[in-house]
């Protein structure tokens, strides 16, 4: 996650930047169930309304966080299929908070009525993030449910009244871009505390609808839209977060805008980007499906580590005898064309692995969402030939592979 309000706050006050640090443990997104009232058109769980079978128990459950906790894991973020049609989600989660974790719940929101607005407000969550993907039929259509859009925007003022702090969650496409500002201006009406937009991400149903994925142009023309209102809101002494996630080049791209409307500030957010470091899949991010299998995040559910009904996750996270995983932890990754030869790839990191996978059968190709030109990330031949965001066919890359 790209935390945008961040920089631009330090940039409006800048500050002595302390050294760099990692931290204790990664954060881990955990899909405790795959069952789900929607079917949106970018899900990577390829979740449904029916039972999985294999999923943890809630003592299972309880054994994964215990360990989590001693492995100094900071935050857990609960997710789904739809988290709250488990039984035990909130049990598990007053758990959670009660060992002192940063709890966080990611939900469609269509499920909180007033009375699970205060479930949630008295346990206590750190945060919850509730995906809205455009205004009224534009998300009913992206969500496959008609009236999911009220229900969902309900629950943002039900949690509002419990004093939740809640946010909004906007995955970018061709068909919805046109609307961000009105989505904006929704989120301002509405005094959600944080925006996230997302890229898409080409797995589960996100890969088969990525001839949808918002062009090159278009991304650059909403990340500049969302870096101004962000900034307008950090002048106004706005407390709203904005953040962006699953494309790292988001950190270049605000160092470009700041190079073009406050070039003397540019070399100390370049300082700022660099401690932070790009992307972190199965280093500082990572993923625990619904049946306890462990992947490098939440869009590698292809790519299995192992999983925690037969090893702790502490275990497992630290094996980097995979082959992925070792790529992953290396510094710097070995990472191919336009990626590996940008003049910053110590700010980006390579980007997001899993789209290079999808479209290459490579997770060290380069990102081809990477929305910058040759010339911007200093590429000397400006006639390279890049790899095409061209719609899903039909599966191409199974599991069994082992990447080198």
């Amino acid at each position: 996650m790209f935390r945008l309000t961040h920089y631009l706050k330090a940039l409006a006050d800048p500050y002595p930047l302390p050294p760099a640090r990692k931290p204790a443990g990664p954060v881990v997104i955990w899909n405790l169930i795959r069952r789900c009232n929607l079917k949106c058109k970018h899900c990577y769980t390829t979740s449904g309304d029916v039972d999985f079978p294999g999923e943890l128990s809630t003592e299972q459950a309880y054994e994964v966080i215990d360990d989590l906790k001693g492995f100094r894991v900071p935050v857990i973020i609960f997710s789904g299929g739809e988290p709250l049609m488990r039984p035990d989600m909130l049990e598990l989660s007053a758990h959670a908070k009660q060992l002192g974790f940063y709890t966080a719940l990611s939900t469609n929101g269509t499920l909180i009525d007033k009375e699970m607005a205060r479930k949630i407000g008295t346990i206590g969550y750190d945060y919850v993030g509730i995906s809205l993907d455009g205004i009224g039929k534009v998300h009913d259509d992206f969500r496959g449910m008609d009236g999911a859009f009220d229900l969902s925007l309900q629950a943002v003022r039900h949690l509002r009244e419990e004093n939740v702090k809640v946010g909004l969650r906007f995955t970018l496409t061709e068909d919805n871009a046109d609307i961000l500002d009105d989505y904006l201006e929704l989120c301002d009406r509405e005094k959600v505390d944080k925006i996230y937009l997302s890229h898409l991400v080409y797995a589960g149903r996100g890969n088969k609808n990525r001839g949808e994925d918002a062009h090159l142009n278009v991304t650059r023309k909403a990340m500049t839209r969302l870096i101004e209102k962000a900034w307008e809101d950090v002048l106004a002494g706005s407390s709203k977060e904005y953040v962006t996630g699953n494309n790292d080049a988001d950190g270049i791209y605000l160092l470009q805008w700041v190079r073009e409307n406050m070039p003397e500030k540019a070399g100390y957010l370049k300082d700022m980007l660099e401690r932070w470091g790009g992307n972190a899949s199965g280093v500082n991010i990572g993923n625990i499906d619904n049946t306890g299998k462990v992947h490098p995040d939440s869009f590698w559910w292809h790519y299995t580590i192992g999983n925690v009904k037969e090893r702790k996750f502490s275990e497992i996270w630290q094996d980097v005898s995979d082959p992925v995983m070792a790529g992953l932890k290396q510094t710097p990754r070995q990472i191919k064309g336009r990626c590996g030869s940008c003049q910053y790839f110590n700010i980006c990191n390579g980007n997001t692995r899993v789209r290079a996978l999808q479209l290459t059968g490579d997770p060290w190709a380069e990102d081809p969402s990477c929305y910058l030109t040759d010339e911007e990330i200093g590429l000397e031949d400006a006639n390279h030939q890049r790899v095409e965001t061209t719609p899903f066919r039909g599966a191409r890359h199974e599991a069994k592979h082992v990447y080198a």
